[in-house]
């Protein structure tokens, strides 16, 4: 019954050991190509499993621009990453429009990973974010160039040997340079709220509480038992639940939007307090002429996706 009711992730582990046991020949060039490791299946369960892991992944940053208050915590996924380097890089707040286009984009690079058979999906890299704030160096030609070394990397295997061969101690250093400095990114946008009023401070602190508690009893209980604490026959919707409830950031972001939502007036004073006056001039990429500078695309593709 353990086996049957294990969690995506730990299916996932089991699928990964099997891909490593393939037959990879030792050749010095070797170029991906579609559907490499056999043709694709479909389980409409995995399906909703995987689902309900896109949906955490997306909540953890939509929530931030809904609400002022703690989700800025946790700028520790893809879509979080965005916004804390447009605020390193000194550019104005993001808007809507332009966080869907990154959200769109990447998942036409989740559809590529698995026409390519890569294993894991496409996400924003947390580290280069921070690496951004370490160095200031907030250029698109530094990330073209990095990303054509990635290419030539991942084609020519030899050579990203090398770079894989690196202590781990050293990565797990850098590790926590660089999400420290995301994670700071996320904290600083609390300034713009009133942290003297109790409201705020109750949503702040019981959702903080909240988002570290129930996830940790969905992770021990997983761990110990080999199953959710949601586990019926149905594996899609015990990992539809599950998954979620396993994330901080999905757990404390969402309680902290409910309720700031919930406990605060519609009037000018207390939307000042929750810092939402601020972001009133970002809705709409319009609004604002430094919009096109800083999130106009490369090489005019704005007149094929416009931004609104």
């Amino acid at each position: 019954m353990a086996a049957q009711e294990s969690t995506w992730l730990l299916q996932l582990f089991e699928d990964l050991l099997q891909l490593a046991e393939f037959p990879i020949p030792d050749i010095l060039i070797r170029v991906p190509y579609p559907f490499q490791w056999g043709a694709p299946t479909f389980d409409a369960g995995e399906a909703f499993a995987m689902m309900a892991a896109s949906f955490v992944a997306l909540v953890e940053a939509e929530i931030w621009i809904a609400s002022a208050t703690i989700l800025n915590l946790n700028a520790i996924w893809s879509t979080g990453t965005f916004l804390a380097v447009a605020r390193y890089a000194s550019a104005t707040p993001m808007p809507p429009s332009i966080l869907s286009r990154g959200i769109g984009w990447q998942g036409i690079g989740i559809l590529f990973s698995g026409i390519f058979g890569t294993g894991n999906g496409s996400s924003v890299s947390v580290e280069n974010g921070g690496l951004l704030a370490m160095t200031r160096v907030g250029s698109r030609r530094v990330v073209q160039i990095s990303a054509g070394f990635m290419i030539f990397f991942s084609i020519l295997g030899k050579f990203g040997a090398v770079f894989a061969s690196i202590p781990a101690p050293i990565i797990a250093a850098l590790y926590c340079l660089f999400f420290g400095y995301v994670g700071s990114g996320g904290l600083s946008l609390l300034q713009f709220c009133n942290l003297n009023n109790f409201k705020i401070k109750f949503i702040l602190g019981f959702s903080v509480f909240m988002g570290l508690s129930i996830p940790q009893y969905f992770n021990e209980y997983t761990a110990i038992n080999g199953f959710g604490p949601v586990h019926t026959g149905a594996r899609w919707f015990n990992d539809m639940i599950n998954v979620p409830f396993s994330s901080e950031a999905f757990v404390a972001g969402s309680l902290a939007m409910f309720l700031d939502v919930t406990l605060h007036g519609k009037d000018n004073a207390t939307k000042r307090e929750r810092g939402m006056h601020l972001w009133e001039k970002f809705k709409s990429f319009k609004k604002d002429a430094r919009s096109e500078e800083f999130y106009a695309l490369p090489f005019n593709l704005n007149k094929f996706f416009p931004s609104v």
